[in-house]
């Protein structure tokens, strides 16, 4: 049965009032979807790992270890290959366990001081970074590792290039590539296929062979940007009361 048709029989799991069809108001419903799409972020759990097990590992350690490693890790590889996957999904790891966290990517234009409070620095899209960023990083990078206050803070970076192909500021470069490096390898097709059943799993969708088939041949086949095509699906098949299909996928393109 899609699961759109069923919303009322999964309204006492999600604490929601039953489901009783388009006079509920679909404001009403898609308000609900978002909410829900706003409830999932990257974890370390819905991380699938492939050939990237060695890296996955390493930062479950580092997260369950109460004691942050004063040796600094640094992941490279190419888009889609789940470098801001596994730094968000560190970040949500820590900030449920109470820890506070310096975040920095190419998009902070302004990045503030450190703060001592952290207790641990993520650095994502390094090779991005202008020169008032790679100035904040370093100093944050120094920081961490000589703290004026308690134990050395982990440091968790990524990028698209290894440590010693960044074009960055010397001081910098070299320091994220002395500790951990691992070079992350974008998913193969099987694993593609895997990884977004087992997404439209977590979300209730029936996803047939041909609506794979039409993701991963007119889309771009890079996870980040499939899973946020999967979540605008979800979103318009719940808002439109229909089954995932290659004629919901072109209409919602035709429409939205």
């Amino acid at each position: 049965m899609p699961r759109l048709r069923a919303m009322g029989a999964f309204a006492p799991i999600l604490g929601l009032p039953a489901f009783q069809g388009p006079q509920t108001g679909w404001a009403g419903m898609r308000q609900i979807t978002l909410d829900l799409g706003l409830a999932r972020g990257p974890t370390l759990n819905s991380f699938f790992a492939g050939p990237n097990e060695a890296a996955l590992r390493h930062l479950q350690i580092g997260v369950g270890s109460p004691v942050r490693s004063p040796v600094p890790t640094y992941l490279w590889g190419a888009t889609g290959s789940g470098k801001s996957h596994l730094l968000k999904a560190v970040h949500e790891a820590l900030r449920e366990q109470g820890a506070v966290a310096g975040w920095m990517d190419a998009s902070v234009l302004e990045p503030p001081p450190f703060d001592e409070a952290w207790s641990v620095v993520l650095l994502d899209d390094v090779h991005l970074y202008t020169a008032v960023q790679q100035q904040a990083a370093f100093n944050w990078f120094i920081n961490a590792m000589a703290p004026k206050t308690g134990q050395p803070r982990w440091v968790l970076a990524a990028g698209q290039l290894p440590p010693a192909d960044l074009n960055l500021r010397e001081d910098l470069r070299t320091r994220l590539g002395w500790g951990h490096v691992f070079a992350l390898q974008v998913l193969g097709e099987a694993e593609r296929r895997a990884v977004l059943r087992q997404e439209a799993d977590s979300r209730g969708i029936f996803l047939r062979d041909d609506v794979v088939d039409f993701m991963l041949t007119r889309f771009s086949r890079d996870m980040g940007s499939l899973i946020q095509l999967l979540n605008e699906l979800d979103r318009y098949a719940l808002r439109t009361q229909r089954a995932v299909t290659i004629p919901l996928i072109k209409s919602m393109l035709e429409n939205e």
